[in-house]
């Protein structure tokens, strides 16, 4: 590969995935300088994949050669020398169709760049939604970081906004109802002077109240195309880390989460590190519990250590200001985090459901499939290195309609019904794979897989599929359970989205560098390429393409990195005329099928950023970035309408060595002002619809 671009702020190599080390202490807990939690002796995906992707890459190679040179320079990237000269007309056509694309994806692609803004394509406009602090509910302040308060931060708008959904809103013309998860807190850039070491019980409680999710209603001009909040609807809502939640399911009531302040089990106070969810056919967001170990201190039971959680104290110290932070005196508080969260933003006053009978573990999605009967099945990746991804089928039919107890109904759905995780069989023997991606004997690349039932809830209980564990255990161990049934392990499976159009599913897994390395899973028929530094997207198509199916076929769609490495692969479409792409992490749906790609800790020396790539037809594979945002940010929650496209543009500023004092970025309100995380909109200039 070449040399990366200078990137000031870029992390090294001893911080997995791109991300600097105060990404890995506030977000995830340094969970990558952490033994890896799972020991087991399962196969390990990456190895299948790698080997495929060397297959494909040589059987396409002369494809690839005769692509135009052009159409690679539109995206910036200097590229090899070409081996002779591509004629004129071939270099115009080449050119051409980058802006022409499939439909949807007719824009220039935006050059991979370290510009301290977000990025968009030519003919297009941005405008910030809302930022981190803006108020929206009744009585809330502006907002004043110097004179922050608890009161203030719980009526104003989150911090690192995570997952959106945007929702209709009937009888309000040009209005929509914004939901996003508000992931984590960076002290260090929220307070000025702040002391890890000794954090003040203020600034504890307004990192509480600025966890969670907000509800905030939008409203577009239609003369210029921005979106901006509309401050103090009735629909406008905060949920933080004190708000309470009901904890629905087979654990519900337990003795494995009962605590001395609820002895009943049932209910809980806040959710934390919330980061991508789904929207369901009956109006709600699902949001996914990730890295909830981070919150928990002073553990020392082997069921705590397969989820991360630590021995002494923790980067943030709340066990100081709550014993429900500190697993040596409420041994249970830590078993009622790590779910799927279902919340109704129609309804101010409803209380949030913690869903136990999609299991326990670090949710990054809760993507929502109808079967043919109208049953939800809801996918969700565990996002740690050589953990597992999974689904629920729904015993229970949805409800069409807007009553009471329609609503009611609809909101038990996912209390009832069978939890599965993924075992991928690869079609090559174990011999043919040695760890370089040297190709399998038969030239191609497939494989199989199945879902492996994990337990059942019903009304009347909970069955286990899995000897040696109770059901109960197996929903709140879920990961263990995992192990026990010999679940393929995954390079940090983040979301995992079904095509509206085609019905496959995708999967985004983000990085692995530790594979191959000291005593972790080795090359095997899932794995020839060691090292996983950028990532890779599986396809899935589930057998009849019905989502209540237990098995499916697998393929490679995507593995990312330098088009110029040898070891990516784009679909079989030609590398010299797609986007560098670096680290997947969400992804979204365009209404044409198209599958857009945000990326988190990006290493080719560039930002982050959005991208789409056609998943059918002559153009499957084509990948183009349409936006990067700016220095240390990470792009999340992509939501793509026909005319509008948003993100959120989290932990911006975040790089090693940033404080208030010492602003690594100035975005979104230039120099002198705090660096917010913020959600972004953008649209064509003309008014058209995105991409055509």
């Amino acid at each position: 590969m070449r040399k990366l671009l200078p990137l000031i702020g870029t992390p090294s190599d001893s911080h997995p995935g791109g991300r600097s080390a105060m990404t890995c202490r506030f977000r995830c807990g340094d969970a990558c300088f952490h033994e890896v939690p799972n020991t087991s002796s399962n196969e390990y995906v990456g190895d299948v994949i790698a080997g495929a992707l060397s297959r494909r890459s040589m059987m396409r190679a002369a494809a690839v050669v005769t692509v135009a040179a052009a159409g690679a320079g539109a995206v910036g990237v200097a590229q090899a020398p070409q081996a002779g000269a591509v004629p004129a007309a071939a270099a115009r056509e080449a050119a051409r169709s980058r802006t022409k694309g499939a439909r949807g994806l007719r824009f220039a692609p935006v050059a991979p760049n370290t510009a301290d803004a977000v990025t968009v394509p030519d003919g297009y406009r941005q405008n910030v939604v809302i930022r981190w602090g803006e108020p929206i509910l009744r009585g809330a302040p502006a907002f004043d970081p110097e004179k922050q308060s608890a009161k203030a931060q719980a009526g104003q708008f989150g911090y690192n906004c995570d997952f959106l959904a945007l929702l209709p809103l009937p009888g309000e013309r040009g209005r929509q109802l914004l939901v996003a998860n508000h992931e984590y807190t960076d002290e260090v850039l929220m307070f000025r002077g702040y002391d890890a070491a000794n954090p003040t019980r203020e600034q504890v409680e307004i990192a509480w109240a600025a966890h969670g999710l907000s509800a905030v209603v939008v409203e577009e001009d239609r003369r210029s195309g921005r979106l901006t909040a509309v401050s103090r609807h009735q629909l406008n809502r905060r949920v933080t880390a004190t708000t309470e939640f009901r904890l629905t399911g087979p654990v519900a009531g337990s003795d494995l989460v009962k605590t001395s302040a609820d002895p009943s089990g049932t209910k809980v106070l806040g959710t934390l590190n919330n980061c991508s969810g789904g929207v369901t056919p009956w109006g709600t967001t699902l949001h996914g519990e990730e890295n909830f170990n981070q919150y928990f201190a002073n553990s020392s039971r082997a069921t705590d250590k397969r989820y991360g959680i630590g021995t002494g104290a923790t980067e943030r110290k709340w066990e100081r200001f709550d014993k429900r932070f500190d697993v040596a005196q409420e041994p249970n508080e830590v078993h009622r985090f790590g779910y799927v969260v279902e919340f109704d933003p129609y309804d101010p006053a409803s209380t949030p459901r913690k869903h136990t009978a999609l299991g326990r573990f670090k949710h990054e999605a809760a993507t929502v499939r109808l079967t043919h009967d109208g049953r939800p099945v809801v996918y969700s990746g565990d996002d740690e290195r050589f953990d597992y991804f999974y689904k629920f089928v729904s015993s229970k039919r949805m409800k069409h309609g807007t009553s009471r107890s329609v609503r009611e109904h609809n909101l038990s759905l996912l209390d009832e019904g069978t939890l599965y995780v993924a075992k991928l069989t690869g079609d090559s023997p174990a011999i043919e794979i040695d760890g370089t991606g040297k190709l399998p004997n038969d030239g191609e690349f497939d494989g199989s897989g199945q879902w492996i039932p994990l337990a059942t809830a019903t009304a009347r209980g909970a069955v286990s599929h899995v000897e040696g564990m109770s059901a109960e255990e197996v929903f709140v161990f879920t990961r263990l359970a995992g192990d026990k049934v010999g679940a393929t392990k995954m390079d940090r499976p983040e979301d995992i989205e079904p095509n509206p159009v085609t019905g496959k599913v995708y999967v985004a897994l983000t990085n692995n560098s530790n594979r191959g390395v000291g005593s972790n899973p080795k090359a095997d028929e899932a794995n020839p390429r060691h090292a996983n530094k950028h990532g890779h997207v599986l396809e899935l198509t589930e057998r009849w393409n019905r989502p209540e199916s237990t098995t499916f076929a697998w393929s490679l769609f995507l593995v990312a990195g330098d088009p110029e490495d040898p070891a990516t692969y784009f679909a079989g479409f030609p590398k010299e005329g797609v986007s560098p792409i670096s680290c997947p992490d969400n992804v979204a749906f365009d209404p044409y099928g198209n599958l857009w790609i945000s990326t988190d800790g990006a290493q080719l020396g560039s930002h982050d950023g959005l991208f789409g790539v056609a998943t059918r037809g002559e153009r499957r594979g084509e990948l183009k970035q349409f936006l990067t945002v700016p220095k240390g940010a990470e792009t999340c929650g992509p939501i793509i309408q026909e005319r509008r496209v948003l993100v959120a543009v989290q932990h911006p500023g975040e790089i090693d060595g940033a404080s208030v004092e010492k602003p690594a970025s100035t975005w979104p309100d230039g120099p002198g002002s705090y660096v917010r995380p913020a959600v972004v909109s953008v649209w064509r200039a003309d008014g058209c619809d995105i991409g055509v």
